[in-house]
């Protein structure tokens, strides 16, 4: 991979992040495609018991840094096949108002399938002005009746959307699963430099289940310092107020100072901020203070530790399809790696 400063959107591997198959549970493809490509950067590469994979640059006796990302992706799981061949799912964390009419692939053959819901010419009223809640959506693979089926899959099978990877407009891109692919990304491309400090790059596994595998990374890494990236809200649509935009796409990566479940580390909330001013990088304080994300688990194990977030705003999070854009996620490579460059983290740990 080339410098930092004159890496492209396709040296960032995240076209085939996005469209790998890794709904919350089922990360093994995911894991399998991060290990291959950074175990020759790491001195070492291992995963625990949940799952999560770490990768590890050694330097002893500097601070251990933890970067923090998720592999998982919002999909459903198969619950039920109905006597007429129709499969009902579990959600994890969609928006049931994203569903009808979406191409999925259910279980580890990729067997294709179409979200079905009732026709709008039979809907009621009350029924036409509301959402289709999930437990009146199927997933249609073609099936003739139960047998036939279960023939293709079973329950417990996974299923997520068939969405391609591709660039939009001018600078924009869109796909599946950006959040938190996207995070993915950036731990890789940080891989391929080397820093003065002990890093650990985590790749965790269901977080959209309630941060699981996030419960473990402290263990495994006694980090300093915890640094997440993610893909975050943009709601910068037609009609939003300031306040409700969250983030807005184009305006540079947005720095959480809190979220559902994290207060930022004062300290590294200002070292990121001054890191981007003295850089010219340009950035987004992120508006919204619902969800959570990863290091709220991993900053209050063991003692606790400093923790701080870089997002890339994404439109449409959590449905098939998002949009971000592509000088926000460099410019959210280029921070995280001037904080680390610069040894900005010696500065919130008060090292001399």
């Amino acid at each position: 991979m080339p410098g930092l400063n004159e890496i492209t959107l396709k040296d960032t591997f995240l076209k085939e992040l996005s469209q790998l198959r890794g709904v919350c549970g089922d990360e093994g493809a995911v894991r399998r495609f991060i290990k291959e490509k950074v175990t020759p950067l790491c001195d070492c590469v291992f995963t625990d018991t949940m799952g999560n994979l770490y990768a590890r640059k050694k330097k002893e006796g500097a601070p251990v840094i933890a970067l923090t990302a998720h592999m998982d992706e919002v999909g459903m799981l198969i619950k039920k096949i109905r006597d007429d061949g129709e499969l009902e799912y579990d959600p994890a964390g969609l928006d049931p108002r994203v569903m009808p009419g979406r191409r999925v692939y259910v279980g580890r053959d990729a067997v294709p399938g179409v979200i079905g819901a009732k026709p709008i010419h039979l809907q009621s009223d009350s029924e036409y002005e509301a959402s289709i809640p999930h437990k009146e959506l199927t997933i249609d693979i073609g099936a003739k009746n139960k047998e036939d089926a279960e023939k293709y899959v079973s329950i417990g099978d996974y299923a997520c959307f068939t969405t391609c990877f591709e660039e939009l407009g001018e600078g924009l891109f869109t796909g599946k699963a950006l959040d938190d692919r996207v995070g993915c990304a950036v731990l890789m491309a940080l891989l391929t430099q080397d820093y003065d400090c002990d890093l650990y790059a985590a790749f965790t596994v269901q977080e959209e289940a309630g941060l699981r595998g996030a419960n473990l990374v402290a263990d495994h890494v006694k980090p300093a310092i915890v640094l997440n990236f993610e893909g975050t809200t943009a709601n910068d649509m037609p009609g939003a107020k300031s306040h409700e935009t969250v983030t807005t796409v184009g305006c540079g990566p947005a720095l959480t100072f809190m979220d559902g479940g994290t207060i930022a580390d004062v300290k590294l909330f200002d070292a990121l901020r001054q890191t981007a001013k003295e850089h010219g990088i340009p950035f987004q304080l992120r508006k919204g203070t619902n969800g959570r994300t990863d290091m709220g688990r991993v900053y209050t194990d063991l003692g606790g530790c400093r923790a701080g977030g870089i997002s890339l705003p994404c439109r449409y999070i959590h449905s098939a399809q998002s949009v971000a854009s592509w000088q926000d996620l460099r410019n959210m490579i280029l921070l995280a790696d001037a904080f680390l460059s610069d040894r900005k983290y010696r500065e919130v740990l008060e090292i001399c």
